[in-house]
């Protein structure tokens, strides 16, 4: 966990893909946004990304000046999904009580990596 420097990493997915298969993890390319500037550019006037956003410290998101829709997972302290939302263009996210860091995905990507509520999450920085 820790503080981390913004920069480049791995999100690494540890669950099952779905009930009753063979835990499996996924390796995600991964961009950290914890400076105040980094923060707060975010996703704004990208028409993509490749992999996920990690915002840190954050507890909630908008997507206002957006291009796309996106996948919202909120964690924990611990890296633990405590709630995922797809959210389209213009809107304004609920600030999550628990919430100390936030990824953000285009829409849909988050499922196929078996991002969902109760599950851990590792970044690997580099």
């Amino acid at each position: 966990m820790g503080r981390w420097q913004d920069g480049r990493g791995r999100l690494i997915v540890h669950g099952e893909r779905e009930p009753g298969a063979v835990p499996e993890e996924a390796a995600v390319p991964l961009e950290i946004a914890s400076s105040y500037r980094a923060r707060t550019r975010g996703l704004l006037g990208r028409d993509s990304v490749a992999g996920a956003l990690l915002l840190s410290p954050a507890g909630s998101v908008h997507t206002f000046r957006m291009r796309f829709p996106i996948d919202v997972a909120y964690l924990d302290r611990r890296l633990r999904v405590i709630a995922v939302r797809t959210m389209r263009p213009g809107r304004l996210g609920l600030p999550r009580l628990r919430s100390r860091h936030v990824l953000e995905a285009e829409a849909g990507a988050m499922e196929g990596w078996g991002v969902r509520v109760g599950v851990r999450v590792e970044i690997v920085v580099g």
